[in-house]
């Protein structure tokens, strides 16, 4: 048996069981300021809202507009979201100084672009530096994102795609574009994404890439047993912990697959989502994609049973009581974890009562490295989750905490022990 999956030959009451603090995770980079640029087309009213959502997230903001940039949105307006003064101009700059062109730079942890138009990506990939963005982009010490806006010819021609292909080389980080309907009356790549988007995105860049090269597959959601055409057996679970980690852990540059059962949540950027629907089909999913991957993590509410014959019709109501026959599922994590060489495993338990010890009997029974034990009531469809972690080194309780936030620190748990071995 691998030494990542071997277990304790007793089993401690809990009492005697070791419950220490662990080591404090890896924090994300600093984003305490950011320097905003606004270049010239319709996507600038966006900044508008992506100003305040900045400083809504405790964000200082220093707004920089092309002159271009002023035929769309008023400087006034920025200023005012922002509450710091708006530079445009390269001779006449609101810093305090002729210098602007590098403290704005010196003062921030990351400058943003957005939008930025055809035009300043160009400078930028030439190091061109013909007005105080671009200048200020070039001598910058700070990381830059970008996220492009134009029309869906110009992203599209081979000089842009050149362009954004240079930019990435020289580690400029960009953001998008989006796809859907254009000002200009065409549909199609290269509309700015939304300021909520930009928002995540630059968040998620600042997470510490703890899983690069790593390839991690989730479940998620619930799954639904049909017993008719119409009718079925499913649960409670939203899905929002699955999905959540799997965000985590493609910001933390991970290969991500997410297998999810019913559930109308949005993919989380930099996953792949495989939809299923019954305990079957997510078995069959897992099962086809799980070689080669290092992480597995199962956090899904799969059913544990099923019903035994399925209905091909609508059953019709009567006054008899109904007896359905129920024939047990696969337990798909088991499934992996007793694999010849099976990836680290991560398994979730939602218990009612003695949540711990019910959730350490499953963890041993189901020989997983760590499993997440919380109580059902206090994490089904909720937005917040209070965990214990169980290993073999005993049960480690994690504070109350929204379930990204919570998904971040656990990455930061399998990350630690995928390098120790």
């Amino acid at each position: 048996m691998p030494d990542h999956i071997k277990l304790r030959h007793a089993s401690p009451k809990s009492s005697e069981r070791m419950s220490k603090p662990l080591n404090n995770p890896p924090v994300a980079r600093a984003l305490r300021r950011v320097v905003l640029g606004i270049t010239g087309g319709i996507a600038a009213y966006k900044a508008a809202e992506l100003t305040r959502l900045l400083v809504k997230e405790g964000i200082a903001v220093d707004v920089v507009m092309t002159a271009a940039a002023t035929q769309f949105i008023a400087p006034m307006t920025l200023q005012a979201l922002s509450g710091n003064p708006v530079s445009t101009d390269l001779w006449h700059s609101a810093a305090a100084d002729a210098m602007a062109h590098i403290d704005l730079s010196r003062h921030a942890d990351a400058i943003v672009v957005a939008p930025a138009s055809a035009d300043f990506i160009a400078k930028l990939a030439q190091g061109h530096a013909d007005d105080l963005l671009s200048t200020l982009c070039l001598a910058r010490v700070c990381p830059l994102l970008v996220a492009p806006t134009m029309n869906v010819q110009m992203w599209t021609n081979p000089a842009t795609q050149r362009n954004v292909a240079q930019l990435a080389a020289d580690g400029v980080e960009i953001l998008g574009p989006g796809s859907g309907s254009q000002a200009c009356g065409e549909v199609g790549d290269g509309r700015m994404i939304e300021p909520e988007e930009i928002l995540a995105a630059l968040i998620a860049w600042a997470q510490p890439k703890l899983l690069v090269g790593k390839r991690v597959l989730v479940t998620a959601g619930p799954t639904f047993e049909a017993i008719d055409p119409v009718r079925g057996v499913t649960n409670l679970s939203s899905g929002k912990m699955g999905f959540a980690l799997a965000q985590a852990c493609a910001e933390a540059g991970a290969a991500v697959t997410l297998v999810a059962g019913p559930t109308t949540l949005q993919t989380p950027a930099g996953s792949e989502r495989v939809e299923v629907r019954s305990a079957a089909e997510m078995y069959a999913a897992v099962d086809s994609r799980v070689a080669g991957c290092d992480v597995f993590i199962a956090v899904a509410a799969v059913a544990d049973y099923t019903p035994a014959e399925p209905r091909a019709t609508k059953l019709k109501k009567s006054d008899r009581a109904l007896t359905l026959a129920m024939k047990p599922t696969v337990d798909i994590l088991a499934a992996v974890a007793g694999r010849n060489k099976p990836p680290f495993c991560v398994g979730f338990a939602a218990e009612t009562n003695d949540v711990e010890e019910n959730a350490e009997a499953k963890r041993r029974r189901k020989k997983v490295p760590l499993l997440v034990a919380n109580r059902a009531q206090d994490t089904l469809g909720r937005d917040e989750n209070e965990v214990t972690l169980l290993d073999d080194a005993g049960a480690h309780p994690l504070p109350r905490m929204d379930k990204l936030a919570l998904a971040r620190r656990l990455v930061a748990e399998i990350a630690q022990r995928l390098e120790r071995g």
